[in-house]
């Protein structure tokens, strides 16, 4: 795959969570007590993707809060794997969200990033659960758009829309970079607007019906590469 001019970008967007932030790690770190607590034995594998699959069945439905999706989640996980479980442990994945941690090249890579690009941040979750966040990527972004403000989840392409009007430049001055092709990736080429997958977990990025069909225009495997390249 060649490589990106990138001289023609002025933004580069960002996915947040499997992007930026260790997503897995922190999913796994949370609910794995939980679920030994009650004698679930999961594997790390079988405990994501059971995360996933009832993620993107509530997102799909009628807008509500990320933080009322994510409690869902642990109630319906609970369900399907039958045991009571705790208020306390119902709120465990939104109250613990914004204390995971950046992967070890994220804050770099945006700093270099940051010398030469706007920045801006599209991400399925609620304006607080992000501020918590962006207190450990430590570089200002120059817009942030939350699916709190879109009323949507990604892949909706509702999301991107409305971050190009609010970054008021044409969809070829506009770089988007996630992990996920369902999520990211594809809603990005329905629109035109050009992607970066960063490919450190092929499992999460390539899951998925339209992640089949999704062609970035460039793959790294981490941060720091996107950074060397875009800097050059």
């Amino acid at each position: 795959m060649p490589d990106l001019d990138f001289s023609q970008f002025s933004w580069l967007t960002f996915d947040c969570y499997g992007t930026l932030i260790d997503w897995d790690r922190g999913i796994l770190s949370t609910l794995r007590p939980i679920l030994a607590a009650h004698g679930r034995n999961l594997s790390d594998a079988g405990i994501l993707e059971l995360f996933a699959a009832i993620e993107r069945v509530e997102e799909a439905g009628e807008y509500r809060p990320y933080r009322q999706i994510l409690e869902s989640v642990m109630t319906k996980m609970a369900a399907r794997l039958v045991f009571r479980i705790s208020g306390e442990e119902v709120r465990s994945l939104p109250d613990s969200l914004g204390d995971w941690a950046p992967f070890p090249d994220t804050v770099a890579a945006l700093r270099q990033l940051k010398q030469r690009y706007r920045l801006a941040v599209i991400s399925n979750t609620d304006d607080d659960l992000f501020a918590r966040t962006a207190t450990h990527l430590e570089t200002p972004f120059d817009a942030v758009i939350t699916a709190q403000q879109a009323r949507s989840y990604k892949p909706s392409l509702n999301n991107f829309r409305i971050a190009l009007e609010r970054l008021g430049v044409r969809r070829e001055k506009v770089l988007h970079v996630a992990q996920s092709l369902y999520h990211d990736i594809a809603p990005a080429n329905e629109l035109g607007i050009a992607s970066v997958w960063v490919n450190r977990n092929e499992r999460a990025g390539a899951s998925g019906g339209a992640a089949g069909a999704a062609k970035p225009d460039l793959i790294v495997p981490d941060m720091a590469t996107l950074a060397a390249m875009a800097s050059r």
